[in-house]
């Protein structure tokens, strides 16, 4: 058994007899993309969040501890398995302030066997649940070549989203049949020659039609930043003059190989949906919470520089639950091209369609469809502010909550497995 696996077994002793209840139906209303998640004035809660793409192993087996307390929860041994941080995201201890009487009494150490028929239990329940149905589509369910995580995924969703119906995780649940190689894929997609659907890693049916532009004016997200563009920028030029952290590291780093080679280099704000330790948010107040008023998503948010003569190359990001948002900061001035013409320097295209960055005015694009850009002048750099962040119009409020547990759980799991680092896909 891996660590991982004996840490989520802890875990689930932990958890609140609710998860042991009869799920209750409830209504979960589509985000409202008029509505923030936070106001601008809130202060920043302590999360992890989760990930870029599918893909990453596990670690070496090792053998199940057998016993586990509620003194190790609040004081856990920190290890280089990462396994301290899996009980405490698993044990979800920002909220253990809050825990009932009845919570508290079920807090406390069980024997080896207890821990295994309360896993039991849980699994044979969650087993007929949509998530659970999906897993057990998988030809190595219940096999030694399952992939634990999406083994006791089933458990974990039912534990943490107990009230969630079949019908609120139905499309949840064909993302995680597509993860395992059992799903299908919209005709739509398909069918649309500028969308390399072979290239999606990570997929939610039913999205409908889309895009590779959007209009900005739908969303808050645009109408802050664009209100806010001249503080941003300032904020933007007082990191550039702390760029470097104490070390003397460049905070400007290459997300990818990729975009190292092509001239793009960002300053990470957020990446996998949380915070980066040790950062100057103290530089950037407005900026950091404009962007926490939508459900940042894996990937990143921060400043982007393309140098003078480059350009991304042709690529899809392989993931249709996210959006992508682009602000222009610094926009070289136009140039004159070859038949004499002024043109802008640089420019995105998405799919059939070319746009070209404006100071002050937002991108809205998807990036399932093949993309590329270009800064053609030749002394200076395109600065943008890049977010990633899900699919707030067509994406349910549930199902967005859902998803960023599935890739907290899942970075989590790559944390205590040692396999976790900058770049690596969690989902």
């Amino acid at each position: 058994m891996t660590r991982s696996i004996t840490a989520l077994a802890a875990t689930c002793l932990f958890l609140s007899t609710d998860a042991f209840a009869p799920p209750k139906t409830s209504q979960h209303h589509r985000h409202s993309p008029s509505r923030n998640h936070s106001s601008l004035n809130d202060k920043k809660k302590s999360t992890t969040g989760g990930g870029g793409g599918f893909g990453g192993g596990f670690g070496t087996k090792s053998s199940s501890s057998s016993t586990s307390s509620n003194k190790k929860k609040n004081s856990p041994t920190r290890g280089k398995s990462g396994r301290a941080d899996l009980l405490s995201a698993l044990n979800d201890d920002d909220a253990s302030s809050k825990k009932t009487k009845a919570e508290k009494s079920f807090s406390r150490t069980f024997v080896k066997s207890e821990q295994e028929q309360i896993l039991n239990d849980l699994a044979a329940r969650s087993s007929t649940t949509a998530i659970g149905r999906a897993v057990a589509k998988s030809p190595h369910y219940n096999t030694p070549d399952m992939d634990p995580f999406w083994q006791l995924l089933p458990s974990l969703i039912s534990t943490k989203f107990p009230s969630a119906s079949d019908e609120d995780l139905r499309r949840v649940a064909g993302m995680v049949e597509h993860s395992l190689g059992v799903g299908k894929l919209d005709e739509d997609v398909v069918n649309d020659p500028w969308r390399p659907h072979e290239e999606l890693h990570a997929y939610l049916p039913g999205m409908g039609e889309t895009q590779p532009f959007m209009d900005p004016g739908q969303l808050e997200l645009c109408r802050l930043m664009s209100e806010n563009y001249e503080v941003i920028k300032k904020e933007y030029e007082a990191l550039l003059e702390e760029r470097f952290t104490p070390r003397g590291k460049d905070r400007f780093q290459s997300v990818t190989s990729m975009n190292y080679e092509s001239g793009w280099k960002t300053m990470v704000l957020f990446y996998n949906g949380h915070r980066i330790k040790d950062f100057p948010y103290h530089l950037c107040p407005v900026t950091t919470r404009i962007l926490e008023t939508v459900p940042l998503a894996g990937r990143i948010a921060g400043f982007n520089r393309q140098q003078p003569q480059s350009g991304i190359p042709l690529h899809s990001d392989g993931n249709n639950m996210w959006l992508t948002c682009q602000m222009g900061i610094n926009v070289p001035p136009e140039i004159i091209n070859e038949n004499g013409e002024s043109v802008p320097a640089a420019h995105i295209r998405v799919g059939p369609e070319t746009r070209h960055w404006k100071a002050g005015e937002c991108l809205l694009y998807d990036t399932t469809y093949e993309h590329e850009t270009f800064n053609a002048h030749p002394t200076e750099e395109r600065v943008v502010l890049h977010v990633d962040f899900f699919n707030i119009l067509k994406m349910t409020k549930l199902e967005i909550e859902v998803l960023q547990y599935i890739y907290e759980m899942r970075e989590q799991f790559m944390k205590a497995e040692g396999v976790a680092k900058v770049g690596a896909q969690v989902l």
